[in-house]
């Protein structure tokens, strides 16, 4: 083991001791006033008693699986042994990281509300390194979970030796993200459905029907909604980028072992730690961007917004420079094509952000389009956002075929035909977009926090000019919240794409295991060893005259759509539950619009937690199931067909969901600002019509779309010996 190897658990430490700086600075902080507290706490403990009870089910849930992939580990000797306990300790530390971003988040709203009653300067700080806690807590435990296990499994390598010993690490590793993907999964679909339909009762009957403030006392929803911002906006979202960021250092690892095998063994580390080592800069540029965020008094949304890119900036020009060195330290060949690859996906992440700001900010047209359509009725609100959400996805999805391509290139060295040194480049493109998700993650969990802190502002009768501040950060957060949505949509792709290229090798490693020598290509046979990945698909037949191939594809494309119905349909009977609710309060309650009664929020959190723990459970369990049954009949063709249908369709309907819910939302806020007759004017109740339409869409459907994905490829990775050896046809 190279001494270098051990920087990668030192600097996890680093980013876990600066988390902890920043939430005992936050807690250091003044909480406000007696009613603050008494919000925050309520909040806190509805967020707490949530997450129990999620982890309860989700606990169970792992515990079967694990069994399961005990039978298939131990029982029919279709995978590594090693798989059931990694598969455990990955969804631990997946759900802790949430948990650590979510406590931080609840303490954080009234100490960010008290702030705005100094300065916007200083609220922003609060929330942002609040928000920090979050991205550091993430980028820390994964790493850290990435250096223990690769020590264990160095240690215990089954007397393997030289380049097939780093190759069965990185190919064991690789399986371990099921447990992330798993748990990222039920965090976001459980948390987006609770959040959305407190979200929707709390709109539709408190703004639209009664005409009072969402987050106003009266309002049984408030709560909730408060609640619900934690569990879907901070927790799912923490969850969410642990498994994008874990997922692509394990595939781009993965592709590294392969493609510098006939390198020798210490170039061939070299390249299995490379990506680490990209991240290990990252954790350390993103520590430093976040003291440069900062702004002035009285500042406008763009003027918010440029403070915070600019802590962004920074940390990305330290990437820059520092990817370079690294991999130039490292000795691999071809190092300037990587790091080529390694700026490409760096560069395609910002596009995705800056394209999908473009879309959802209140700053820029089509958000201002979408308001003044709410002038003429919800038809036309709902109307231009579909249009504006559809028209979204072109310059994302550009971008990441131009990453994609390039990064490919770069890597493999244009004019040569190196596919694996190609798709080694797309996987440490993907940990390039991800390298700074330190301060990228803690620019999005920073917006449920001022959020929250405007909720509390107003629920505790705290004066307009503090509301007014808080306002302006909440409409910062819709931003960068669906920034951070469509640059985990971006990572997602790459990732991928990274991944299926990990299943084509896992079949490769498969058969070597089972014992099988040669396989047929073509006319010819080739020795499973020496075998390309070229071969491996050409022995299995596939291609698009495949009828299995295009089935599977159809399959995935039809699968993203399932399960965005079910999560969609889900919010909406969860929704119509609290909708009821609310007006029964509002009609059996008598002094609650004067103020004389309080209502009965915990009721309202009860409904919600209940209907989100209820509903998680059929899409989850169709995302873990459809790649086996497709297994199972159709084989590896049909798998690689599934795999590239879901990619392709749900990365493009991920993106025109998440960006036409932000868009809604914020052409809401933007008219709540005064334009276009301002708050309880008709073209308001309008927009508000069409952000609880985009609440599903941008806090349910859309963002858990990339982990369907992501998820879809590591379960079959996982199940490769059932392709491999047991399908029908």
């Amino acid at each position: 083991m190279v001494k270098a190897f051990f920087v990668v658990p030192v600097v996890a430490v680093v980013a876990l001791s600066f988390a902890r700086y920043f939430f005992v600075a936050m807690k250091r902080e003044h909480q406000g006033s007696d009613k603050m507290v008494e919000i925050a706490s309520r909040v806190a403990t509805g967020a707490m008693a949530y997450l129990r009870q999620q982890y309860k089910i989700v606990g169970c849930v792992f515990v079967v699986i694990a069994l399961l992939l005990a039978c298939l580990s131990y029982g029919f000797k279709l995978q590594n042994g090693w798989v059931p306990f990694a598969f455990l300790s990955a969804g631990f530390f997946s759900g802790f990281a949430g948990f650590c971003g979510m406590r931080t988040a609840t303490a954080a709203s009234s100490r960010t509300a008290y702030a705005a009653s100094k300065s916007l300067d200083f609220a922003l700080k609060v929330a942002f390194r609040s928000g920090a806690v979050m991205g550091l807590v993430v980028v820390g435990l994964a790493l850290l979970d990435y250096s223990i296990w690769f020590l264990i499994l160095s240690k215990f390598s089954n007397g393997l030796v030289g380049p097939r010993k780093l190759i069965w690490i990185t190919n064991t590793m690789l399986t371990f993200a099921m447990g992330t993907s798993l748990q990222a999964l039920f965090a976001r679909v459980g948390g987006g459905i609770f959040t959305k339909a407190a979200d929707v009762g709390a709109d539709l009957v408190g703004k639209v029907e009664a005409g009072i403030p969402e987050d106003d006392p009266r309002n049984p929803a408030t709560i909730a909604d408060n609640v619900g911002d934690n569990v879907g906006d901070v927790a799912g979202m923490g969850a969410d980028l642990y498994e994008s960021y874990y997922g692509a250092v394990l595939a781009a690892a993965g592709l590294g072992a392969v493609s510098f095998a006939n390198f020798g063994i210490e170039i061939q580390l070299m390249a299995v730690l490379a990506p680490a080592m990209i991240c290990v800069i990252g954790v350390l540029a993103s520590i430093g961007g976040m003291f440069f965020v900062k702004t002035r008094e009285g500042a406008e949304s763009i003027e918010l917004l440029k403070s915070l890119s600019r802590g962004i900036n920074v940390s990305s020009a330290i990437i820059c420079v520092g990817s370079l060195a690294i991999l130039k330290l490292l000795g691999l060949p071809n190092a300037i094509g990587i790091w080529g690859a390694v700026m490409f996906g760096l560069l395609t992440g910002i596009f995705i952000g800056k394209a999908t700001e473009y879309f959802t900010s209140e700053a820029h047209t089509p958000t201002k389009t979408i308001a003044e359509n709410a002038t003429t009725g919800p038809a036309t609100v709902i109307i231009s956002g579909f249009g504006t959400g559809m028209l979204s996805t072109a310059l994302p999805v550009l971008a990441v075929v131009v990453g994609t391509v390039s990064s490919y290139y770069c890597a493999a060295g244009f004019g040569e035909n190196n596919v694996s040194m190609g798709l080694y480049g797309i996987g440490v493109a993907a940990v390039g977009m991800l390298s700074t998700l330190g301060i990228t993650l803690a620019t999005d969990a920073y917006g449920p926090i001022a959020d929250n802190a405007g909720g509390n502002a107003e629920m505790s009768g705290l004066p307009p000019d503090v509301r007014k501040r808080t306002d302006a950060l909440d409409s910062l957060g819709n931003t960068t919240a669906a920034t951070g949505k469509g640059f985990a949509i971006g990572s997602a792709a790459l990732t991928a794409l990274a991944l299926v290229a990990s299943y084509i090798e896992g079949i490769k490693i498969n058969l070597i295991e089972s014992g099988k020598k040669v396989i047929d290509v073509g006319s010819l046979q080739v020795e499973v060893a020496a075998a390309k990945l070229s071969d491996i698909m050409q022995s299995y037949d596939i291609h698009m005259l495949n009828p299995k191939v295009v089935s599977g594809m159809f399959i995935g494309a039809m699968l993203t759509f399932i399960f965005c119905g079910l999560t969609t349909m889900a919010v909406g009977r969860a929704a119509s539950k609290m909708v009821a609710e609310v007006r029964r309060q509002f009609r059996e309650i008598t002094g609650i619009m004067t103020g004389e009664s309080t209502p009965d929020y915990d009721r309202c959190v009860t409904i919600a937690t209940t209907a989100a723990q209820r509903e998680m459970i059929l899409p989850s369990f169709i995302a873990v199931v459809s790649p086996i049954i497709v297994a199972v009949i159709f084989g590896v063709p049909g798998v690689l067909g599934l795999l590239s249908g879901s990619l392709s369709s749900g990365f493009v309907l991920a993106l025109f969901m998440s960006n036409a819910g932000g868009a809604w939302d914020n052409a809401k806020k933007y008219i709540e600002t005064g334009v276009f007759g301002g708050k309880h004017s008709d073209a308001h109740k309008a927009a508000v019509i069409g952000d609880t339409v985009g609440d599903p869409f941008k806090d349910t459907a859309g963002p858990s779309l990339n982990i369907l994905i992501k998820l879809m490829t590591i379960v079959s990775i996982v199940t490769i010996g059932i392709a491999v050896s047991h399908s029908l046809l």
